[in-house]
């Protein structure tokens, strides 16, 4: 890990962590997660094992990154977004089927959104600040709403 950057405060377990990233007070990165080159993860972010981040990703503060969450390269993820894996949460429920949450190359999420499991967001789409997506994003899509719903298209 050349050219890394991990506060002091953070707790990062995994040893597959690309030039030039930078870690945050208080974020947790568990063994098993994938961080490209040249991310910034800001303070107070958790990463569990099954997630891979690209390269020149920015995630905000207050992000949480379960199992089976895909980012690629250039995506920014607003503060506070949730990304859900678990279509039907239970207490102990050990053996739920934890479903893969894909965000496309060059994709913006606007902070507070929800994204729920299963879900694609598209290459180059932008989700805006506070929505609810239940559904895939096309490419070069905006969605806005809860639930959220196209507003325009990008094109490429």
């Amino acid at each position: 890990m050349n050219n890394v950057f991990l506060h002091s405060s953070s707790d990062v377990q995994t040893s597959h962590i690309g030039d030039g990233t930078r870690i945050w007070q208080y974020v947790v990165v568990l063994p098993g997660a994938q961080i490209g080159r040249e991310v910034n993860i800001c303070s107070h972010c958790f990463v569990e094992n099954n997630v891979r981040v690209g390269d020149r990703v920015t995630i905000k503060s207050g992000v949480q990154l379960w199992d089976g969450v895909h980012l690629e390269d250039d995506v920014f993820v607003g503060p506070n977004v949730t990304f859900t894996n678990d279509r039907y949460p239970r207490s102990k429920n050990h053996s739920a089927v934890l479903l893969t949450t894909i965000v496309k190359a060059g994709a913006s999420i606007g902070g507070g959104a929800t994204i729920l499991p299963g879900i694609e967001i598209g290459k180059g789409a932008i989700v805006g600040a506070g929505a609810v997506v239940t559904r895939s994003v096309p490419d070069y899509a905006t969605v806005v709403g809860n639930p959220a719903r196209p507003v325009r298209s990008l094109g490429q």
